[in-house]
């Protein structure tokens, strides 16, 4: 008897325990409690997450951000220089590593004007032969690129919304871009396969103004994007002419590579000001009598944003500074 009355109890029990779960699961109640794996309403079924997902960029680790010193018109013929296969090894890691949506570049080669920024939103242009006193075949040099006014009208909104005036323009790739990718990005052996738009400077030396560039268009990275500045560390072409390109470096090639090395690698919330006080040196006007070549490193730095910056490598040579920078990790795989 009592036995029977137990198996009733439990019965009863049991039974009460699944109605209640049941209610639970039917009401609003179970949303707020439950977390989001445990609970998946129709709308957010597998096939609908998995669409949701695939359709946004996703919350991963940013690409590095890179600065090239990119060399003169000549660099992409002069294999045996040291500077060659380093500027191969860094477009294969970005091609094969970080492998990137499209790439945005900035050029020592192209200002716009003192508070304007011109970005190129063709689809297919030209190169610019922007040198003089070159054997005939470089201007023959060809590099086959694509744009793309998608992503040119993309930068231009950043821009905007940054307090900074911009507008698009239809112009060729110069040899700030185009000599050192035909290294870094060879159309037969490494060959880009996105698109490529080119932003220009200011035509101005303050480089906040350069570093707050950077930083407008650095939501850009959150996109898969990789934003890359183009110029050289050292670049002095009338110290050039007249050592008659002596590769022996001269003092201050040295001392401000080395100075814009520290400032560029500290940490990023002292790096805008360790960078500003660089551009200030006794040596900076001997390295850099325009700023032209010096501003894309300061694009790259505030694109970086949190990231720290890395000297990849460098040469001494002559006038010229060649390092190379990275902001940020390159993926894994």
């Amino acid at each position: 008897m009592d036995s029977a009355r137990l198996m009733t109890r439990t019965i009863l029990i049991v039974s009460l325990i699944v109605a209640v779960v049941a209610f639970f699961f039917s009401t609003p109640l179970s949303r707020t409690i439950l977390p989001l794996s445990t609970w998946r309403p129709s709308f957010l079924s597998q096939h609908h997450l998995s669409s949701y997902f695939s359709s946004r960029p996703m919350a991963t680790k940013r690409p590095p951000v890179y600065f090239f010193s990119h060399g003169g018109p000549d660099v992409q013929y002069r294999t045996d220089h040291p500077a060659y296969p380093v500027l191969q090894n860094i477009g294969k890691e970005i091609t094969e590593k970080v492998k990137p949506k499209a790439v945005v570049v900035f050029s020592g080669h192209w200002e716009a004007e003192r508070d304007l920024i011109e970005v190129n939103s063709a689809e297919h242009t030209d190169l610019i032969y922007d040198f003089y006193g070159f054997p005939p075949e470089f201007y023959q040099a060809q590099y086959p690129n694509r744009g793309s006014p998608e992503l040119a009208s993309n930068i231009i909104d950043l821009l905007t919304k940054a307090g900074i005036k911009a507008k698009g323009v239809t112009r060729g790739l110069d040899h700030g871009v185009w000599s050192g990718f035909h290294v870094a990005f060879h159309p037969k052996d490494n060959p880009l396969n996105v698109p490529l738009v080119q932003v220009s400077l200011y035509a101005n030396q303050d480089v906040d103004m350069h570093y707050r560039l950077g930083q407008a268009v650095a939501p850009l990275r959150d996109e898969n994007i990789v934003i890359i500045g183009a110029g050289m560390s050292v670049h002095n072409l009338r110290d050039f002419f007249v050592t008659q390109g002596d590769p022996r470096p001269l003092p201050y090639t040295v001392s401000f590579d080395e100075a814009l090395k520290e400032a560029v690698e500290s940490p990023p919330s002292e790096r805008q000001a360790r960078m500003r006080e660089v551009a200030k040196r006794p040596d900076a006007r001997q390295a850099h009598p325009r700023f032209d070549h010096l501003m894309p490193v300061y694009v790259a730095a505030g694109a970086a944003g949190e990231d720290v910056g890395k000297r990849t490598w460098t040469l001494h040579e002559g006038s010229m500074g060649w390092a190379q920078y990275r902001f940020g990790q390159v993926p894994n795989s």
